[in-house]
């Protein structure tokens, strides 16, 4: 089997699911208990929130543990808007943002809030002068994703997020780094707010964090006991936070081999676009994130070259998870290569995946497309 599709989600590492389950045996006591094993549960908790903070130079009392990064989306998106409307009511994001971050702000939209969705160029970056033409007094909040998911895009976030200080200090600032986390250095000197998903870096599912900087108001979302400093009401999954916690290490201390292997595959599979004809690379080709690569093969439909893929064992995506049952499941790509968009395929990359696996991809690849061309024009 050939999995391609890792920023969907990727398959849980044996160290993480060990980790995992010893926590369920050892561990399985509620952290807010007062008994000893409650104790015990906390200080696995507080020690998996220390790991955590240290690699994005945070404090441990500003990670907060989520379900994921559509929890932790929501939380920081309609969570500050709502706590700080009496500052402003212009907030500020892209086109080409994850499903859990534009609905939500158009959620706020049909609330009142005055929102501008900012375009990106034909790579997918955003024009600086642009975003900080928008920032005004009435400005409160500005959301910008880290790594885009479809393309591979790397915004600088922490010049944007500097830019937009020195343009209004006010302004709150939120990056979801879903895809960025566990796969670049990232410092939080300039960011307000970071949402992270475990599953995507070979933890298991159902856990994710939210970063708050000291100081950032919220309107709590989810209503009950006060866990979490009363921000993030429920049972801590401590077993998913330790499993978050090993799957962050294992990834930061591999981080620049992990890297070089993503680039050697990613460039394999690029070579498609010279000795295919009517190939394209969506994106930043270049520059964009290794473990990402959009490409389009005119004259075929997307979704048959997935199913055609699929009986080679060999296993892709036609864009985000989060909407492949949704027609606009390549949204993006609709927005940038609107001519090409059903036909075009995400391939995305982990650890685990070899060189040999990105040659035998593209040699199915030569063989299935030239295949489905000729059958289209029957």
């Amino acid at each position: 089997m050939i999995y391609f599709d890792n920023a969907a989600t990727t398959k849980p590492s044996k160290k993480v699911l060990e980790s995992f389950l010893k926590c369920c045996e050892k561990n399985f006591a509620n952290a807010s208990s007062l008994h000893r094993l409650g104790y015990e549960s906390e200080m696995e908790l507080i020690n998996a929130k220390k790991y955590i903070a240290s690699i994005i130079n945070a404090n441990e009392d500003e990670i907060y543990f989520t379900s994921g990064a559509t929890e932790s989306n929501n939380m920081a998106i309609i969570g500050v808007c709502e706590a700080y409307k009496k500052r402003g009511n212009k907030i500020i994001t892209t086109k080409i943002e994850h499903p859990s971050v534009l609905e939500p702000f158009k959620t706020l939209e049909k609330r009142g809030f005055e929102v501008v969705y900012l375009d990106v160029d034909s790579k997918g970056y955003i024009n600086m002068e642009t975003l900080l033409n928008e920032i005004d007094e009435k400005t409160i909040f500005v959301s910008i994703m880290y790594v885009n998911n479809i393309i591979g895009t790397i915004q600088n976030i922490n010049q944007i997020a500097e830019k937009i200080k020195q343009k209004n200090k006010n302004v709150i600032f939120h990056t979801d780094a879903v895809q960025a986390f566990g796969k670049l250095k990232i410092n939080v000197k300039n960011i307000d707010l970071l949402s992270v998903s475990g599953h995507k870096i070979h933890a298991v599912k159902g856990i994710g964090f939210l970063y708050i900087k000291k100081g950032i108001r919220l309107e709590k979302l989810i209503f009950g006991a006060s866990q979490q400093n009363n921000i993030r009401s429920g049972t801590i999954n401590v077993e998913g936070a330790t499993s978050l916690a090993i799957a962050t290490k294992l990834a930061y201390e591999n981080l620049e081999k992990n890297y070089q292997n993503a680039k050697l595959i990613r460039n394999e599979i690029i070579k498609l676009k010279n000795i295919l004809p009517d190939t394209y690379i969506n994106g930043d080709e270049e520059n964009a994130i290794p473990y990402i690569l959009s490409l389009t093969f005119k004259g075929i439909k997307a979704e048959v070259l997935l199913h055609a893929l699929e009986e080679e064992n060999i296993y892709i995506s036609v864009g985000s998870a989060c909407s492949s049952k949704n027609k606009k499941n390549n949204y993006l790509i609709d927005y940038i290569n609107e001519e090409n968009s059903s036909s075009t395929i995400r391939v995305s990359f982990s650890f685990e995946n070899t060189l040999e696996e990105a040659k035998i991809f593209n040699e199915k690849i030569l063989k299935i497309v030239p295949m489905l061309r000729m059958y289209k024009k029957r």
